[in-house]
């Protein structure tokens, strides 16, 4: 079993560094993850882009992340930090997503299921700008999710980052592409996956 925190994470990312990375215990991460371990624990972190063109732009306690041409800014940036929301991404709070990764990672967090708001129902693939800079900050499993509308997107995913597992929602809700037929398209890339129905494919 694991309980999934969200908007607490932040928060408890947010005192953690305010606290200059002492430990109170009292964090809902710390609590269940010292009860019932590290891989009870799940925290979904739902950051966006904040664009700047220079790296200078942004406050240096934040990470700044280089962009592909093909997914730069409004005004074409090439860079971005990721700020991370709460209540559902109604509220931004001036803390970055590999930041938080890190905090909740040392409060006892087991694993990470990394949205992108920019991405989520776009169906034009993972962030992985986002995915990498975070994978690579922590040793915990990061979930991709938020932009798969292809099986290409999760080979994607996985071969170009450090991702251990990815998600995806609509396209499995609107039947525009069968469980399965990721999986068969992931296993002739090398990569991994339990088929349901072996004897179908």
């Amino acid at each position: 079993d694991k309980v999934s925190i969200g908007s607490d994470a932040v928060v408890a990312a947010e005192a953690l560094i305010a606290a200059n990375g002492v430990l109170t215990g009292m964090t809902a991460i710390e609590t269940i993850s010292k009860v019932y371990g590290v891989q009870a624990v799940v925290v979904s972190i739902d950051p966006k882009r904040i664009y700047v063109s220079l790296k200078e732009e942004a406050d240096e306690k934040h990470v700044v992340v280089e962009l592909p041409e093909h997914q730069a800014g409004p005004n074409g940036e090439r860079l971005c930090w990721y700020q991370c929301t709460v209540k559902g991404g109604r509220e931004a709070r001036d803390i970055c997503a590999v930041t938080v990764a890190k905090a909740v990672e040392a409060l006892g967090a087991g694993e990470i299921m990394l949205n992108c708001i920019d991405m989520d129902g776009q169906c034009n693939g993972f962030d992985h700008a986002l995915m990498s800079a975070v994978s690579n900050a922590v040793t915990i499993p990061i979930i991709a999710s938020s932009g798969a509308g292809n099986p290409t997107h999760f080979s994607d995913v996985f071969l170009q980052t450090n991702v251990q597992a990815a998600l995806a929602a609509g396209m499995f809700h609107r039947k525009e592409v069968e469980i399965d037929a990721v999986k068969k398209h992931m296993q002739d890339k090398g990569i991994p996956a339990r088929l349901a129905h072996p004897d179908k494919m």
